[in-house]
């Protein structure tokens, strides 16, 4: 491949690029390599993201809500009320309806919101339960909601039980004084449930309040972001909707697991996979582009450790105000295709310390570990983790697990890959939340080999020139 066709490549690797995946743990279906199923691929694609915001009764979760919406007003989303699955009351319990306590986690009918939500997360329209607050029954019709791009779930005890939480993007608590809340739970009872205020203070006293205590305020420590005032805090309000609007933009994966980081793509970036994916690309065609993406993955990686600030003299005199770079680090390359990645690290680290492990892979699911040496001192540093490609995750969590065996903390680990499958992100993400991933691509899965798809080969062999599978026949005259 001559320099006037590779450059010709990289012009015309222009258009969107698509990335389907799914996450049904290591399980294939029997589709022909290259060919992945165009539902599996659009259903994932389809996941919304979702925001949960809890708080105290009337302490202005709705308020919060509608602010949200009305600043995303370009984008596909819907509220859902955890309030309309309450369990309808029986009989016996309408003659007592004064003595039952609305606020406790009893009262909601949680399998309902959850299959509710997992309809929605999935794609699919549902029926939401329109709950009667004077007949305390839910009435007719129930109100259609169809899926959208982001999901809002809202409510006092969302964050109570563990399944609702694990279906949320970013957790939102408003915290609102207590004077405050009952103010505005007396004012919208009598409004709007026509309660009188003899009731509404006796409720408060025997339910709300110790409700809140036991049960809605100790899920505060489950939210991603605390709102004081609610919907009074406009700031907070406009930098939840920023960081949203971030995400929408993002991979779907990375709205899953933040701790995932994939760099943003660009023409030269989509060319120079176009080339390295290419079966007919040369090893020094290969080598060059892939050197150039690992170049990119590794400055991406480095942004992610923790700096200092520096102040310098400059040569007219002036002082800047910078940063420093993080001095305690090191560089952990997964023998073999790992060691492809090491010259990329020290041309930007001069010195730097790299650690080698080798994992005999056995078989698809089977790994292990043969070889390892790393730095004396490596608990005491931040840990760049080498390996161009995370396909079933199963290597990956062996090296991570081997350095957290020698004391690094995992927060200290950056993972680095040129391309990872669904698959393996969700096996890392979820044994190691605390770690980051940062990649240059989302691949679209796994192929019943547990071969990356649409992948790029053997990375090791294509690279280091060990496999003639992958070296194209020049014709000499061109």
């Amino acid at each position: 491949m001559d320099s006037k066709s590779v450059e010709d490549m990289i012009e015309a690797s222009s258009g969107v690029h698509f990335s389907g995946f799914h996450m049904d743990g290591l399980e294939m279906t029997n589709t022909e390599v290259g060919q992945p199923t165009t539902s599996a691929a659009e259903e994932m694609c389809k996941q919304p993201f979702v925001i949960g915001v809890a708080g105290g009764a009337a302490s202005g979760k709705t308020t919060v809500c509608d602010m949200i919406i009305q600043q995303l007003h370009d984008q596909r989303v819907v509220l859902v009320n955890q309030d309309s699955f309450y369990h309808d009351l029986t009989e016996e319990e309408l003659t007592r309806v004064h003595e039952y306590n609305f606020d406790h986690p009893d009262a909601f009918d949680t399998e309902q919101l959850l299959c509710a939500m997992e309809k929605l997360r999935h794609g699919q329209a549902v029926d939401i339960p329109n709950y009667d607050f004077k007949s305390y029954k839910n009435v007719f019709p129930a109100r259609r909601v169809n899926p959208s791009d982001v999901i809002i779930l809202e409510g006092i005890l969302i964050f109570h039980d563990p399944r609702i939480r694990e279906l949320m993007n970013m957790k939102i608590f408003v915290d609102t004084d207590a004077d405050v809340r009952l103010a505005r739970r007396i004012r919208r009872d009598i409004v709007e449930k026509g309660r009188d205020i003899a009731t509404v203070l006796d409720q408060y006293s025997k339910f709300v309040k110790p409700a809140f205590d036991d049960f809605i305020l100790p899920t505060k420590k489950y939210a991603d972001i605390i709102i004081p005032r609610g919907g009074d805090n406009h700031v907070a309000i406009d930098l939840i909707v920023q960081h949203i609007r971030t995400k929408l933009g993002q991979h779907d994966m990375c709205k899953i697991y933040p701790n995932l980081y994939v760099i943003q793509s660009t023409f030269q970036i989509r060319g120079m996979h176009t080339l390295i994916r290419d079966s007919q690309t040369t090893k020094h065609d290969f080598v060059f582009y892939a050197d150039r993406l690992i170049r990119l993955v590794v400055e991406h990686g480095l942004g992610h450790l923790p700096f200092t600030e520096k102040q310098v003299t400059t040569p007219t005199g002036s002082v800047y105000t910078g940063v420093d770079f993080c001095k305690r680090l090191c560089g952990v390359s997964v023998i073999r295709s790992g060691e492809s990645m090491e010259n990329a690290l020290r041309a930007c680290c001069k010195g730097i310390k790299i650690g080698k492990i080798l994992i005999q892979r056995e078989g698809d699911n089977g790994q292990q570990l043969i070889y390892e040496k790393l730095p004396q001192d490596i608990s005491d540093r931040h840990v760049l983790l080498l390996d161009p490609i995370l396909g079933t995750g199963n290597s990956a969590v062996q090296a991570i697990s081997l350095l957290i065996s020698k004391g690094v903390p995992e927060s200290q680990i950056i993972f680095l890959n040129l391309i990872s499958a669904p698959q393996g992100v969700h096996v890392v993400c979820k044994k190691f939340p605390r770690i980051k991933i940062v990649t240059s691509e989302i691949e679209i899965g796994l192929n019943e080999d547990f071969r990356v798809i649409p992948g790029m080969g053997e990375f090791g062999d294509r690279y280091f020139g060990t496999d003639d599978e992958y070296q194209p026949v020049v014709d000499p005259t061109q």
